[in-house]
């Protein structure tokens, strides 16, 4: 089951993938958004087709004092917009501090500020899904197929 991670943005999207097991998110280039939104659903149904996506998550900007303000609403208007083009299921994510955090990691890897630019949204989407995952319920994953079956108990 992969997992589609949005870090959403008005002029880029971040983006990152969860693996089979649904345990390691992984970033994947992020999208510069085109002048249409319906250009923007249409190319990440595409993606979301192209990579098996069973799910999304979208982070959802929040303000410090956990109260919506804008972009927190844009997030939900495009989440919804997603989930109607796609039909797949669409949850949010607290994001607050995920892109503070992205650049201080992406700081502290001592890149250069240009770099720093082009990695922040896929970072930060690949906070936004770890969290995500690390929050699912165990009895949500698909089992894990590299372990031995477990041996049946003899009859009594």
């Amino acid at each position: 089951m992969r997992i589609l991670g949005i870090d959403y943005g008005r002029r880029r999207i971040g983006l990152a993938l969860s693996d089979e097991a649904g345990i390691l998110a992984s970033p994947l280039p992020t999208y510069v958004r085109g002048r249409s939104e319906d250009r923007d659903i249409a190319a990440l149904t595409s993606l979301i087709e192209r990579h098996a996506v069973s799910a999304i998550v979208v982070g959802l900007p929040l303000n410090m004092d956990g109260s919506h303000g804008e972009m927190a609403r844009e997030a939900e208007a495009f989440a919804e917009r997603l989930r109607r083009a796609t039909g797949l299921p669409v949850a949010s994510f607290d994001e607050r501090l995920t892109s503070s955090e992205a650049e201080r990691v992406l700081l502290e890897a001592n890149l250069p500020r240009r770099r720093r630019k082009e990695l922040r949204d896929s970072l930060s989407a690949v906070l936004i899904l770890q969290g995500h995952l690390a929050r699912r319920d165990p009895s949500d994953r698909p089992p894990n197929r590299t372990s031995e079956p477990t041996p049946s108990s003899p009859p009594a």
